[in-house]
């Protein structure tokens, strides 16, 4: 008998957080806008519109990632977000 095994989806280190759920769909939400705001900072209806998220789902894994260090605010209205370089680094 053979086990075929699913691709493993992939997620960015810092999409987990500490102290929360991470469900399949939050993880892969924080794993679009962590990739986006690698490549540049934006504001949060520029990273909706190219992750394809909707903007209150942004918002609310923005702040999240704001509260644990890993994104900041970089302006005032509208929010320039960017990642702060804590937490988790990629492998290889």
């Amino acid at each position: 008998m053979f086990l075929v095994s699913m691709p493993r989806e992939e997620y960015h280190p810092n999409a987990y957080l500490t102290d929360f759920r991470n469900v399949k769909l939050g993880l892969r939400a924080r794993t679009l806008i962590l990739n986006f705001l690698e490549k540049s900072s934006a504001d949060a209806k520029t990273v909706a519109k190219e992750t394809g998220l909707p903007y209150n789902v942004v918002m609310h894994h923005l702040k999240l990632l704001e509260s644990k260090g890993i994104a900041v605010r970089k302006s005032k209205r509208p929010s320039v977000w960017s990642l702060t370089g804590l937490g988790q680094k990629r492998l290889g």
